[in-house]
């Protein structure tokens, strides 16, 4: 990337974790001339500026937005078509929106109905975050080392998706490009059923007799297999209603292995349990 800022604004609309944390990259190597922040909570807001994450803030999207030819939706992504509405006609002419949203697919097409004739809009999605939310949680080493899905279209207006690329990459992320509906079944099931499974793990205990009690000796596995289910809840509400059909895929797949350890437990069958197990175990140390 050469010394001049590749754009004159950036507004990054929800400065939480990925939000604050891009914007800060954006903001310390000079990608853009100003960094603009977007939010509700005043608070939040005050602490980016304080971090150095942001330049200034407003807590009115449409005026955030005016003036930039970078836009970076990083709020609740069941919040996006309702903010892309409200803000497309306060926006530049071609300037880049992008976001971070873990659900695509059909999503993508309707953000590109929106955006069509006024805004050049890529779809990403960096792998990359923690149960913290807020500007607060903001690492500007958060994305090294993490993929980045692009899922372009053919829609997509190849500069301004070479434009989001370069961006990623300058913060450290390895970009990948994926179909926006494979994206939705991959991600069903390595992402977004694994976060169902923490909080139902949770809650189950919660209801067992003596649940409550056994919290305070949860350590270890418990605690790793959790840990997920300390996101931030309205999130992953959206995720689950916008990805639903491939999370009910993955939900069903994994009920029914539930239900064959289940059954084998039941009948004492050992050596099917050790299979069973053997067989994950191999496939988990795929996973670096």
């Amino acid at each position: 990337m050469s010394a001049e800022p590749r754009f004159s604004q950036a507004t990054v609309i929800g400065v939480g974790l990925i939000g604050g944390s891009i914007a800060g990259v954006i903001r310390s190597r000079g990608i853009a001339r100003a960094v603009v922040g977007v939010g509700r909570n005043k608070e939040n807001l005050d602490t980016a500026v304080r971090m150095g994450l942001i330049d200034r803030y407003s807590q009115d999207a449409k005026k955030g937005v005016s003036g930039s030819d970078l836009v970076i939706l990083c709020c609740p992504v069941g919040s996006f078509e309702q903010v892309a509405r409200e803000i497309k006609p306060y926006l530049e002419d071609q300037a880049i929106v992008t976001d971070a949203g873990s659900v695509k697919g059909g999503l993508v097409t309707r953000l590109e109905e929106i955006f069509y004739l006024k805004a050049r809009y890529v779809p990403a999605h960096p792998i990359a975050g923690s149960e913290r939310s807020g500007a607060e949680a903001a690492n500007l080493k958060l994305f090294h080392g993490a993929r980045c899905i692009l899922t372009p279209t053919r829609n997509t207006d190849i500069k301004a998706l070479e434009a989001v690329s370069d961006l990623w990459e300058v913060a450290g992320a390895k970009v990948e490009r994926m179909d926006p509906f494979d994206h939705d079944r991959v991600f069903g099931m390595v992402s977004h059923l694994p976060h169902l499974a923490a909080y139902a793990m949770v809650v189950a205990l919660t209801q067992m007799d003596g649940g409550e009690d056994a919290i305070s000796y949860a350590a270890g596995g418990f605690k790793d297999f959790t840990r997920i289910a300390g996101s931030h809840p309205g999130m992953w509400r959206d995720i689950c209603l916008l990805n639903s059909g491939n999370i009910s895929d993955a939900l069903g797949m994994y009920i029914k292995s539930l239900e064959k350890l289940r059954a084998l437990m039941e009948s004492g069958d050992g050596e099917a349990l050790l299979s069973e197990f053997e067989k994950a175990r191999v496939v988990r140390q795929r996973i670096k």
